[in-house]
């Protein structure tokens, strides 16, 4: 009998502990399950926290983000209703918002909102050096674009939710302009996710025979160090015209 016992409160032990177990599982359905979908912005959920994401912009102050190539903010980015936005100022590209930190394995979640014409995108495993002029040169991106707003035809590599210049969307699940859209990348090892509104767009697998077909036969074939990275940045990209972003947070992952 006392051996029942101790097995049976063996196994109870087991169940607690996993069940208190913050989720390390990386399935992008799963991660997206996991995110707070409230009215309140900028802010983590209870289970978010235990589930081990974290807030990248609290909507109040610019801590942890910087200008590409700079120690400091630029000024072609403001806060403005505790959203990040950018203005008319700046050289464009070049003053993406960047994260202080570099990412290898992680997903990001976050909240964007186009004008008409917008173009944006969030770019990652950026190599920040004086020599790169842009993040986009190191950097994979998740296109963000108002292709019905666009004045010129754009490839459907180029359309929104694409990886830019590589793999065009499955689908186009992004809201009309002026309505907020939820945006999930995850990053695990060389398997990409790019999701929208719930739908996954691309899924991918960096240095694949089809990857590196695709990277040396496009615009990319122009960028040596396009794709080299496996850790980098996270950018906000800023490509001249208007765009909203809320509700940043990020979950890393444990190296395999």
């Amino acid at each position: 009998m006392k051996n029942q016992f101790t097995v049976l409160a063996i196994c109870l032990m087991i169940t607690f502990l996993i069940a208190c177990t913050p989720s390390t599982n990386k399935d992008p359905i799963i991660l997206y399950g996991q995110i707070d979908r409230s009215p309140t912005t900028n802010t983590l959920a209870t289970q978010e926290k235990d589930n081990g994401w974290v807030l990248l912009f609290d909507g109040k102050n610019t801590r942890g983000w910087h200008g590409f190539n700079l120690k400091v903010f630029p000024d072609s980015w403001v806060i403005e209703n505790e959203v990040f936005t950018t203005t008319t100022k700046g050289g464009h590209e070049d003053l993406d918002l960047v994260t202080d930190k570099e990412y290898s394995n992680f997903a990001l979640s976050l909240d964007f909102k186009m004008m008409k014409g917008t173009n944006s995108g969030i770019i990652f495993q950026i190599h920040e050096d004086p020599k790169y002029k842009f993040p986009y040169e190191t950097g994979p991106e998740f296109q963000i674009i108002d292709q019905a707003g666009w004045p010129d035809p754009l490839q459907d590599w180029q359309i929104c939710g694409a990886n830019y210049a590589m793999y065009p969307p499955k689908s186009l699940p992004s809201n009309p302009t002026g309505e907020w859209n939820h945006l999930l990348l995850v990053v695990d090892g060389n398997h990409v996710t790019q999701i929208i509104n719930g739908v996954i767009v691309v899924q991918y697998e960096k240095y694949t025979d089809e990857w590196k077909k695709l990277r040396a036969s496009g615009k990319w074939a122009n960028f040596p160090d396009y794709g080299k990275f496996d850790k980098g940045h996270i950018s906000l990209q800023n490509h001249g015209t208007q765009v909203w972003f809320r509700n940043i947070k990020l979950k890393e992952f444990s190296e395999l």
